[in-house]
């Protein structure tokens, strides 16, 4: 989101100094008619610190004790003992069948590009009140969808910390049919 509106916090600042720099060259800064123009530097200072602090609350990191997943308003820990899986697969993969509506604007970019995905166990309520917290664009049923700047990496970090389990299913190559 930072990427996208950052031209627009700095557009309202550079036309608000360009402005007010004219009005007080041709001294006309007085005119009421004219003070809006002074009011284009603090909102483009005010939306910028806006998206800084969005962009700095939204993240996923790494702990000792579990995964952080923050969003703008809430955060949730994930024990690395509730994590059946980690991967990282395409973004669209979470928005099938008619949760494509969910899909916000800004998101839409990254539709195609790797996300991370972890699949979580828990009861309901727990799933509940962690999908609660999250939001359902992140949390589907007990899988949460973060797009990442590099998921792959992410999914690795997060994979080497998962206790080790035996007899599950580490994945593998699909069984070839049989001739008839």
């Amino acid at each position: 989101m930072w990427r996208q509106q950052r031209f627009f916090a700095g557009f309202l600042v550079a036309v608000g100094v360009v402005m007010t720099a004219l009005l007080v060259y041709q001294h006309q800064i007085a005119h009421t008619a004219n003070l809006i123009w002074l009011l284009y530097i603090p909102s483009g200072l005010l939306l910028g610190g806006a998206f800084l602090y969005y962009r700095h609350r939204s993240h996923v990191s790494v702990q000792d004790d579990g995964v952080k997943v923050s969003t703008l308003l809430s955060s949730v820990l994930i024990d690395y003992d509730s994590i059946k899986s980690v991967k990282a697969s395409p973004l669209r993969q979470h928005f099938q069948d008619r949760r494509s509506r969910l899909i916000a604007p800004v998101m839409k970019q990254y539709v195609d590009k790797p996300a991370l995905f972890i699949r979580v166990r828990g009861d309901e309520a727990e799933l509940a009140a962690m999908k609660k917290r999250l939001g359902a664009r992140i949390m589907h049923e007990d899988t949460v969808a973060i797009p990442v700047p590099d998921a792959d990496a992410a999914a690795w970090e997060i994979s080497s910390r998962l206790p080790y389990r035996l007899g599950q299913n580490q994945g593998g190559g699909r069984r070839k049919k049989r001739r008839r």
